[in-house]
């Protein structure tokens, strides 16, 4: 039932230009969300036996709320950056989040609640009211993130909209957008795997590489029997890689843009790896790519011929320079530079079902000038990012000149053993679709393939593995290109 001073509420919405709410969820959630027709609280979907494929309750929280009589309420933010999303990822009771924007009209019922804070926190003061309405803050609220809201505010920053068991299907305004068919009849109900969208000119995807150029990079490494920095193979390995990606849209006399690649050097600053007139670029197409080598060079490569294998002079084209002249390893830099040049693609592709971006982060060392936390924070951010098809996939892949203890695509965290450094990458990194497993495996040289899902992440790997780990990361094959 509407309230009967619901103008006074929506004047308040009005003068702070609230038009959305928020409802973050895990995208294995959305197959039941459609079926069920909306929204339930998670003692609602106990009841009903609704089974919460990944759950962002946690057992404390699900005993908070009973204390607090809140089981029964389905709770909504006033941001899309919600803390608890990223604490939820960290906690990895989440892994591929989708943010579901809902219809502010839900504040308007008899029987919606509001909180000043998250409705857990002890000191959160939770009514029904207008005037529990009127004690958010809404200045801090409405900021994009919570970095840009004063320190004594933070907790503010989560205030609640508690709704009351249900929201249905017409209030999640973007349900549309994930690529799963609304039925009209829950019996029609028809399920979309995610991951599974055509790489077409008109849906394309995207791939950012992101290269450590820090003064590490200079140690030596034998790549294609040569003594090189590790600067000079990863170099090689990206141009290549990049110049595959250009060769599959070549279509008779055609270039066709299938996807934008965009490449991204770090050290101490953050900054566009292209050279030549492509310098200082974000994202580019294939044909800019075909149209602007920077270079062409000859390299020594083993090729395999009738008598075996050979080492032979070839011509390559080049984009990316080796450099290691960064003092310091500000992954982080690299990483907000990928967000914001990401953040522009997706708002361009937002209605299109699209395969999600790959982002491939190659480095030899551990990361600094930011904490831990505040790195998984950033990672977990550019993860969150989403097409209708699925969520960005983010990979870590660390070489080591002397190749000792490889780990590629672990499953948990115990085949890394002691590394302190893998585990963090590991918390960094995507979790991958089953689609990935077949190719990992062979890779990985396993008797037989793992019904699990591997995460997107090496360690200790050298250059000749990072070309398989490239290929894998790189997949243009899905569905049928157009």
């Amino acid at each position: 039932m509407k309230r009967t001073n619901w103008r006074s509420y929506k004047h308040i919405l009005d003068r702070y230009n609230i038009t959305k709410l928020y409802h973050f969820t895990d995208r294995d959630n959305l197959d039941s969300i459609i079926k069920c027709g909306g929204l339930y609280s998670w003692k609602a979907c106990e009841d009903r036996g609704i089974t919460i494929k990944k759950s962002v309750r946690s057992r404390d929280t699900r005993i908070l709320d009973n204390q607090k009589s809140l089981q029964y309420r389905v709770r909504l933010g006033f941001s899309a950056n919600h803390p608890m999303m990223f604490q939820s990822m960290l906690d990895m009771r989440i892994s591929n989040p989708v943010v579901l924007e809902i219809d502010p009209a839900v504040i308007f019922e008899s029987s919606t609640m509001y909180s000043d804070r998250d409705c857990a926190d002890r000191n959160a003061q939770i009514g029904n009211t207008l005037d529990d309405f009127v004690r958010i803050h809404f200045q801090s609220v409405t900021k994009p993130t919570v970095y840009g809201v004063d320190e004594d505010e933070e907790d503010y920053y989560q205030a609640e909209v508690l709704v009351n068991d249900f929201i249905p299907l017409k209030y999640i305004t973007n349900i549309a957008n994930f690529g799963i068919p609304i039925p009209t009849n829950p019996l029609e109900f028809k399920s979309k795997e995610p991951y599974t969208s055509q790489i077409t000119r008109n849906t394309p995807t995207a791939f950012i590489f992101l290269v450590d150029q820090s003064m590490s990079m200079k140690y030596m490494t034998t790549f294609n029997g040569e003594k090189m920095t590790l600067a000079e193979a990863v170099a090689q390995v990206v141009n290549n890689q990049i110049n595959e990606l250009v060769l599959r849209c070549v279509k008779a006399s055609e270039v066709r843009h299938y996807y934008d690649i965009a490449l991204i050097g770090y050290g101490t600053e953050a900054y566009s790896g292209w050279s030549g007139e492509l310098e200082g670029r974000g994202f580019v197409t294939p044909q800019e790519l075909k149209d602007n080598p920077f270079k062409r060079v000859l390299v020594r490569e083993e090729k395999r011929t009738r008598k075996g294998i050979e080492e032979k002079e070839v011509e390559k084209v080049q984009w990316l320079e080796a450099r290691y002249d960064g003092k310091w390893t500000h992954l982080h830099k690299a990483f907000a530079m990928a967000r914001d040049i990401l953040s522009e693609w997706m708002l361009e592709h937002h209605d299109k079902d699209c395969y999600p971006p790959t982002i491939i982060n190659i480095t030899d060392g551990e990361f600094n000038g930011r904490s831990k936390a505040n790195m998984l924070q950033i990672a977990n951010e550019l993860k969150s990012m989403f097409t209708n098809d699925g969520n960005v996939l983010l990979f870590n892949i660390h070489l080591n000149s002397k190749v000792e203890n490889k780990i590629v695509f672990p499953v948990t965290t115990d085949e890394l053993r002691k590394s302190e450094h893998g585990k963090a990458l590991f918390a960094m990194s995507s979790l991958l679709p089953l689609r990935y497993n077949t190719d990992i495996s062979k890779v990985r040289q396993d008797i037989f393939k793992s019904d699990k899902r591997h995460v997107a992440m090496a360690v200790n790997v050298d250059a000749s593995t990072l070309i398989q780990l490239m290929d894998i990361g790189t997949p243009t094959n899905i569905g049928q290109s157009l």
